[in-house]
């Protein structure tokens, strides 16, 4: 009997051992294509060192726990007026994949000009297509300035800077074009800003440069990258807290299939030390979200906190024809398009959010970020609410010293007529995510820290009864004495920046390069960021 039962046991222990085996290599298979990055991720029980940077919940990096009735909440930008109007007879209603950057003492733009002639039975024409600049002082009302630089109907005078055909001996398309200010201190004054344009003849990116933003030469006669779709928004930019530069483009993940398409349209990245060269080719991640169709990217470093890459990717998905889809704005048009291509008439858009700190791994929003908003003619349309690339920092329409505020473009009112639209929105400072509670109140802790500041300051809202508390804790959890909940006044109100004090200040330097925790108690209030300084 006993001699059996081994036998049994040894046999249980056996299998139990190969589904183990298993189990490990399936979820080694799982994370096989995440990096980590060590200038932000501790090893387990270091704590995280973030000195003076601002830090925001866009992402679970600094939180240990949420308790009581708190929760991460995403929000959504506001509609702010009408930026620009794509009607010049070089543009038209297939206008987008806008770059936008603040350069100085103006803010530059630049955009696809594609008017799109859609007939019943026909698909849509390549016909003339380029890329148009613009330019703003406040962030809000842009023109087109005057360049001389290409003909179009016999006609030098427009604001077209790239065309579709050859430009200094290469052959690229216009038409998809991402322009950016060049922030690499060694970069020579001729190459200070780049473009990327899809090759036309050859596959692949081409980098372009100029010395003052409208004049281009390529930077190469060979495409910089060529494994991808790059029908898209493609782009790259300086990350200064890498050293290097860093490419978004466009591909399909052929693994992933869905009843429409034969692959996933997703994001692929890589880095450069020179523009030219890139290394490190990964398909780009995402943490708990599902397969989806990711038509842009839009990434790039958030200017007020750089060391955490933002992106506003546009989700495509085509529901099919059903009482909804025929229930929406114009469907007249909707079904002539459906004539020449199916998802003309079905596939509809929206914005995301989505952040990281390595470049590949994604904390990705599967809530819509700018939704297609109230039924009307120009929305609920396939390739609107697709967001600029990027978002730019400007001065309030509020009255009375309000602080600045965050400006968003997304294209709207495409595909009908002979015209598009860029409509502003606005956002508060850091505003994409908060720690929110109820007035039945919860709790953010944050994993233990390091910080090399002063003062503690939180960017925060509350109703007129709400508030936040502060607590600091050793890195065991304990109450530091002096810095307890009992010893934080209740904070309230609506700012940017507000200092936290406890009974015997505000002053955190006896605590400086000591592990702590941050305990937050929040009743009806949001938190969207801290930094001490």
């Amino acid at each position: 009997m006993g001699k059996y039962f081994k036998l049994v046991v040894c046999f249980l222990g056996i299998l139990l051992w190969f589904q183990l085996t298993a189990f490990t290599a399936s979820k080694a298979s799982d994370f096989s294509n995440l990096t980590t990055d060590t200038t932000f991720n501790s090893l387990p029980g270091t704590p995280l060192d973030i000195g003076t940077r601002l830090e925001l919940f866009v992402d679970d990096y600094l939180i240990d726990r949420l308790t009581g009735n708190a929760e991460l909440r995403l929000h959504h930008p506001e509609p702010a007026g009408i930026a620009i109007v794509h009607d010049e007879p070089w543009e038209g209603s297939g206008s987008g994949y806008h770059s936008i950057f603040f350069d100085g003492e103006k803010y530059r733009m630049y955009y696809k000009s594609w008017q799109m002639i859609i007939e019943p039975g026909k698909s849509i024409p390549e016909n003339s297509i380029c890329c148009s600049y613009a330019l703003s002082y406040d962030g809000k009302h842009w023109y087109k300035p005057v360049l001389n630089l290409y003909e179009f109907q016999k006609s030098k005078a427009n604001n077209i800077v790239f065309i579709k055909g050859l430009m200094g001996g290469v052959y690229a398309d216009g038409g998809h074009p991402a322009v950016f200010r060049d922030e690499n201190p060694d970069a020579p004054a001729d190459a200070r800003y780049k473009a990327v344009l899809v090759g036309t003849k050859k596959r692949g990116l081409f980098a372009f440069k100029s010395f003052d933003g409208i004049h281009w030469t390529p930077m190469s006669q060979e495409p910089i990258i060529t494994n991808g779709a790059f029908d898209s928004q493609n782009l790259a930019f300086w990350d200064s807290k890498i050293g290097e530069y860093r490419a978004y483009w466009r591909y399909f993940d052929k693994d992933t299939k869905d009843k429409f398409y034969q692959g996933i349209r997703g994001i692929r990245t890589a880095k450069s030390k020179d523009f030219i060269n890139w290394y490190d080719e990964k398909d780009v991640v995402y943490v708990n979200s599902p397969p989806e169709h990711l038509y842009t990217n839009v990434v790039k470093p958030y200017s007020r906190a750089p060391h955490i890459l933002i992106g506003f990717p546009e989700r495509y998905i085509d529901r099919g024809w059903s009482e909804s889809m025929r229930a929406l704005p114009d469907p007249e048009h909707r079904e002539m398009r459906s004539k020449a291509n199916p998802r003309y008439g079905t596939a509809l858009g929206e914005a995301l959010f989505m952040a990281s700190r390595d470049g590949v791994l994604f904390k990705r929003w599967n809530e819509g970020f700018l939704r297609p908003g109230i039924e009307r003619e120009g929305t609920w349309i396939y390739g609107q609410q697709s967001i600029g690339w990027s978002i730019l920092e400007t001065k309030s329409d509020l009255e009375g010293n309000a602080p600045n505020e965050l400006s968003l473009y997304a294209l709207e009112s495409g595909w009908t007529g002979t015209s598009d639209v860029l409509r502003r929105y606005t956002l508060r400072l850091d505003g994409f995510v908060s720690v929110y509670a109820p007035m039945k109140g919860g709790e953010l802790f944050t994993k233990p820290l390091t910080f090399t500041g002063d003062t503690l300051v939180i960017n925060f809202s509350s109703s007129a009864a709400g508030d936040i508390q502060v607590e600091i804790q050793d890195q065991n959890g304990k109450p530091i004495p002096g810095y307890t909940l009992a010893d934080c006044p209740e904070i309230f109100g609506d700012t940017i920046e507000r200092a936290v004090t406890w009974t015997n200040g505000s002053s955190l330097s006896s605590l400086r390069g000591t592990p702590v925790r941050l305990h937050f108690a929040l009743k009806d209030a949001d938190l969207f960021s801290f930094k001490f300084q």
